[in-house]
């Protein structure tokens, strides 16, 4: 089983396809899995003649380049066992029965291609009960998706770009674990579940290619920006984690807008949205909430729990109608009334909302997909 993250300093940019290996460092944060999962099972058996995949019910087979390079590396550590061990049974001989159900929106700007590289390159790795490092394995997430890496962590964490041309230096690392700051809490609003006009490794090549204000945001911005980051969840500084986390999405935009042709993933509702959070902001006097978007228009709105009521308080006032609301019930007769002003039609343009928190690494479930046979229970 997986989780998802999300990312407060974006990564974006290959300076290798084929590995995955960013022309940045970046930072994301790791959310409950209650709210939003992938749960994957994965089983091997000598009589398993091929390596295949379900994804939430359709039988998807194994046929993307990156998904064969994960399975290729998994299986040359498995080997590498049984070859110290002759008793070892030879998992990496048999094919692989692969079953994942998500519960989030695919290809619409909510990482779901991270996630399940993420979730299956764990379950694989427990399946062939391998001895490496989670920092190890997430090189191998990596070549499956590059923000897979991340997502083999809990909290907080940061994939570190490395230099080496293999790649080897390049993987994901623990910033600070899901209890140094619990009171970190999310909103998703969920702008849109459509496929994405410019898929993300699109987008990125667009960028790369094409982009000047790019190349200064990869060399100048992202370096400072990163160990600031970092410093500021160290010392559970939201102002600055917040303050840092907006900026990024809004210079990640903006070289998206550069690039040529430019790539719009933001739409009038998620500018509605930016708004909003900087009203707050500004009528409190200083940073209680954070936005921040990858490249779709769903909005994350981070904030602390001693703020909750302030910042739902606001988001429900004016978003009410939309579903999502089910897990506060009890606590929104305590939410503050804003007087902030605002678009009172804007959710129309959101079809839900998502309550969540600060999540851990994967998670072991009794839960299984996959039946007796290998193949899928639903």
């Amino acid at each position: 089983m997986h989780l998802l993250t999300r990312q407060t300093l974006k990564y974006w940019g290959k300076r290798d396809k084929t590995l995955n290996l960013p022309t940045n460092s970046s930072i994301s944060v790791t959310l409950a899995q209650e709210d939003l999962r992938t749960l994957t099972s994965a089983a091997t058996s000598s009589s398993f003649k091929k390596d295949n995949l379900w994804l939430n019910g359709v039988e998807e087979g194994i046929k993307g380049e990156r998904t064969i390079a994960c399975l290729k590396d998994l299986r040359k550590l498995r080997k590498a066992l049984e070859d110290a061990d002759s008793s070892l049974p030879k998992f990496s001989e048999w094919g692989v029965h692969i079953v994942s159900e998500n519960n989030f929106p695919t290809a619409a700007g909510l990482a779901s291609s991270a996630a399940g590289f993420a979730a299956l390159v764990v379950a694989i790795a427990k399946l062939y009960e391998l001895p490496q490092l989670m920092s190890e394995i997430s090189k191998i997430a990596r070549k499956g998706s590059g923000s897979a890496c991340r997502s083999l962590f809990g909290g907080y964490v940061a994939w570190e770009m490395g230099e080496a041309a293999d790649g080897e230096d390049s993987k994901a690392v623990e910033v600070a674990p899901l209890d140094h700051w619990p009171s970190m809490k999310a909103a998703i609003l969920v702008v849109s579940d459509d496929k994405k006009d410019t898929p993300s490794t699109t987008g990125m090549q667009t960028t790369v290619a094409t982009s000047d204000l790019f190349q200064y945001r990869i060399k100048e911005v992202v370096p400072r920006r990163f160990e600031e980051m970092k410093k500021s969840i160290v010392d559970r500084d939201f102002e600055t984690f917040g303050d840092l986390t907006m900026k990024d999405s809004n210079s990640f935009h903006a070289v998206c807008l550069d690039s040529s042709p430019p790539i719009f993933y933001l739409n009038d509702t998620s500018k509605k949205i930016i708004k909003l959070v900087h009203k707050l902001n500004e009528q409190e006097g200083k940073i209680i909430a954070a936005y921040t978007f990858d490249a779709g228009p769903n909005a994350v709105i981070y904030y602390e729990e001693p703020n909750e009521n302030k910042v739902l308080g606001l988001i429900h006032k004016y978003f009410q109608k939309v579903s999502g609301w089910e897990k506060v019930a009890n606590k929104i007769s305590t939410f503050e009334d804003s007087s902030i002003e605002f678009d009172t039609e804007a959710y129309k343009g959101v079809s839900r909302i998502i309550l969540t928190k600060i999540g851990p690494g994967p998670q072991e479930t009794s839960e299984s997909l996959v039946n007796e046979q290998g193949l899928p229970k639903y």
